[in-house]
């Protein structure tokens, strides 16, 4: 399966989980603020945000049309895919489901489309044969729009070099999850980096500890400039390589009140 090659200019995108969440009413928008424009304004602090939403119900195309349409040229989103394509306990009958997403709109978002996240159940554990059958139904395209693929595995039996070749085979990224609460390794799968930070905390003014959003931006540039940062989780050793990759950056969990803090400070520091 083909994925969408790395743009002429890798970058590193920073963002959070969508943008519709009271408390952000409080520390994030301005005052009074109306909520039918909080994309626009999170879109123009931020350079990319994930939807949580298409992982539970179905968007039409001129939702997608309207979020293109009110977000920045160089904006992206990833978008969960629908949770009916990868919560079946057998992956590889979930064609169906995964026509349906593909092509329920997204393409609508043109360029704005950002890498399509396929996220598994904690109980889903490591089955090759089906994990590949599941692969294979992956569309290269959705309406002439290239995809990029990231599977979010949280079972620890994913944490296998026999997964990481798979992955590599068929070209998918693998979510990096920095985080206590699921399986965390870095070994890279895919031509893109995507990254979960789940450590905002509520004490502190810019979401993370300074030394903690140096740490990550040091990682985010050595992974865009195509190294490998030293000290982090892996299954197997860093792979030689000095492709540039772009890379995607998430605080999405913790203190998600603090998340655009955090997420704003990175960009400073990018």
């Amino acid at each position: 399966m083909n994925t969408r090659a790395a743009t002429a200019t890798p970058r590193i995108r920073v963002g959070v989980g969508g943008w519709t969440y009271e408390p952000w009413r409080d520390n994030f928008y301005p005052a009074g603020w109306p909520q039918d424009r909080e994309l626009e304004y999170a879109s123009r602090k931020l350079t990319m945000i994930e939807v949580n939403g298409t992982y539970y119900s179905t968007q039409k195309p001129a939702t997608f049309a309207k979020w293109r349409d009110e977000t920045p040229d160089d904006f992206v989103f990833s978008l969960k895919a629908n949770r009916f394509a990868t919560n079946r306990r057998v992956l590889a009958e979930a064609g169906e489901s995964i026509g349906w997403f593909c092509g329920s709109g997204i393409a609508e978002l043109g360029a704005k489309l950002g890498p399509i996240v396929w996220q598994f159940a904690p109980t889903k554990k490591f089955d090759a044969a089906d994990f590949e059958g599941f692969l294979k139904l992956l569309p290269a395209e959705a309406g002439g729009v290239p995809l990029r693929h990231v599977m979010d595995v949280r079972h620890e039996s994913f944490r296998a070099p026999e997964y990481l070749a798979l992955a590599r085979r068929h070209g998918v990224a693998t979510v990096f999850t920095e985080s206590d609460d699921y399986p965390s390794f870095a070994d890279l799968t895919g031509a893109f980096v995507y990254a979960r930070v789940m450590r905002a905390a509520a004490d502190q003014p810019e979401g993370c500890a300074p030394e903690v959003l140096s740490g990550v931006a040091a990682c985010a540039r050595a992974w865009c400039e195509g190294g490998e940062p030293d000290g982090l989780p892996r299954v197997e050793p860093p792979m030689v390589g000095d492709t540039a990759r772009d890379v995607f950056i998430l605080f999405i969990g913790g203190a998600k009140e603090k998340a655009p803090a955090a997420a704003m400070a990175l960009l400073r520091l990018l």
